[in-house]
């Protein structure tokens, strides 16, 4: 009952915690002239679910309280290195500003010989690397913590409780159903680190994105440039340790001679399977997590967006926001646990299928 109560109250702030603050403050003042047509419903989907230079906490007061993040630019003058709070509200700290509008709004900018804005090389720590290595830290530090208890405990005698438990659960889960059926009896060993990294880094960043309050809130899976690094290491995986009978596969195919020679169509189709499954990885994985978040914020957004119909209309969307909201917060809860089951389980095919000895 007592975790019932944990979960519901979580669901419920997180639910909450994607409240826009400044659509909030528009409600709160007084005789406020605002129309409907003010709420940036676009702007509120992208704002929340973009990467950012500071990690923004909350809106107390009409003040945004963000916790800056360290820049680290090399533009035309040579290297600077300071906290993203030099550039708020648009201010400019050593010819560098953050573009408002163009293609590189959001980013970090400097002018160009004809004024335009010309991008510097930026190795910036924004709010979803600094998410990254928050989950880093704290899979270490879980990792090595059940690792503790196996080293000081006797597992065949006592059997471990609580978290410990749990977790020897998740990762036995993962080795036994997925791992080493997908890759086979002889191989599973040499690829279960990674997998079981992969697997395990994902659903702790789902988690985490759920979380409305710091260290949670980022969108880091929803993120198509971290999705797309954790394919090419499954690419990388597939290709660099494939054997013969995977390459002969590809490269000269048990099909009739005129389907690979002189013209080599079967070639073409194989090879474009090898690029296609690591690039449905990373759409899978991105869609899935980016579309969660975005039906939860549309939801709140009704909540402002009605506010100019009556108090009777407004006051009805929100209660059915809300209750639409906790739903699909939780559906997010079981998204999170699916999507890096599936990332695990379908690295784990392709690794078996470049591992397959021949027939």
């Amino acid at each position: 009952m007592r975790w019932l109560k944990v979960i519901l109250v979580t669901l419920l702030l997180s639910v909450c915690g994607e409240i826009p603050g400044h659509a909030g403050n528009d409600v709160e003042s007084a005789g406020n002239e605002a129309s409907p047509a003010e709420i940036d419903v676009a702007e509120i989907l992208f704002g929340h679910t973009s990467d950012g230079y500071g990690w923004h906490v909350t809106t107390w007061k009409g003040h945004h309280v963000t916790i800056p993040l360290p820049c680290i630019v090399h533009s035309s003058t040579g290297w600077h290195v300071f906290m993203s709070s030099k550039l708020e509200h648009g201010h400019e700290y050593e010819g560098l500003f953050i573009a408002e509008e163009g293609r590189y709004e959001g980013k970090i900018v400097e002018d160009g010989p004809a004024g335009e804005p010309v991008r510097p090389f930026d190795i910036s720590i924004t709010k979803n690397v600094a998410s990254l290595m928050i989950t880093a830290v704290l899979l270490i530090a879980i990792i090595l913590g059940v690792a503790r208890w196996y080293r000081k405990n006797d597992a065949t005698e006592a059997a471990p409780g609580g978290f410990t438990g749990l977790m020897e659960m998740m990762i036995m889960m993962v080795n036994d159903e997925i791992i080493k059926p997908s890759v086979g009896e002889k191989e599973y060993r040499k690829y279960a680190p990674y997998l079981l990294t992969a697997f395990f880094f994902i659903f702790l960043c789902n988690l985490l994105g759920l979380v409305p309050f710091f260290p949670g809130g980022a969108n880091v899976t929803g993120n198509i440039a971290v999705t797309m690094v954790l394919a090419l290491f499954t690419f990388f995986a597939i290709n660099l340790f494939g054997n013969k009978h995977y390459w002969k596969e590809i490269l000269w195919p048990d099909v009739p001679l005129f389907l690979k020679f002189p013209i080599p169509i079967m070639q073409t189709i194989e090879l474009f399977g090898v690029i296609s499954k690591p690039f449905s990885l990373m759409v899978r994985l991105f869609a899935n997590i980016m579309a969660g978040h975005m039906m939860v914020l549309g939801l709140v957004s009704v909540i402002f967006v009605t506010v100019k119909l009556g108090p009777v209309i407004n006051g009805s969307m929100t209660v059915i926001a809300m209750l639409f909201g906790l739903v699909i917060n939780a559906l997010e809860l079981l998204v999170a646990f699916i999507q890096a089951y599936v990332f695990t389980m379908l690295s784990a095919v392709f690794i078996g299928m470049s591992r397959q000895d021949e027939h």
